[in-house]
């Protein structure tokens, strides 16, 4: 498995792997999908954008950028595996390098806000087995019964 940069080659992948993530709503995948269009469109600006590579096949993708404001602090905003590959360790392989890059570039702190609903118990999971911590929780925050849960880890 290869992760590195996105380009503007990799787009239709990436679209094609927001558009199969089952417990993405359509709004989500259009914000997903702006969000990366974005990164693609100014790498390095507000967004970075990363994939994990089988060979030519994207496995999965995740876009960080810096929090505005907050010194050191970048915020997780997207993260998404192939269902296919689900368990092969792409979206290890990307927080991974994504926390490494941070490191090398003095970040303290990763922020990921993620929903506390069934359909989201796999990537509480995730997080937590990568060393994200609950910080806060938004009771009902996206809709009755679907808390925003923010995750931080510390870098040093």
């Amino acid at each position: 498995m290869t992760v590195r940069d996105l380009g503007p080659g990799d787009r239709a992948a990436a679209a094609a792997l927001i558009g199969s993530i089952g417990n993405f709503r359509r709004p989500e995948k259009a914000v997903a999908l702006e969000v990366l269009d974005a990164a693609l469109a100014a790498p390095g600006r507000d967004y970075f954008p990363l994939g994990a590579f089988d060979g030519a096949r994207l496995l999965g993708y995740l876009v960080h950028g810096p929090v505005p404001m907050a010194e050191g602090v970048h915020d997780l905003y997207w993260i998404a595996t192939d269902p296919d590959a689900r368990g092969r360790g792409a979206g290890r392989a990307l927080v991974e390098e994504a926390e490494r890059r941070l490191r090398a570039a003095g970040a303290r702190k990763v922020v990921v806000e993620t929903e506390d609903t069934p359909d989201y118990s796999a990537t509480l999971r995730f997080y937590a087995r990568a060393g994200y911590a609950e910080a806060a929780r938004l009771r009902d925050f996206y809709r009755p019964g679907a808390d925003k849960v923010v995750l931080v880890k510390s870098l040093h």
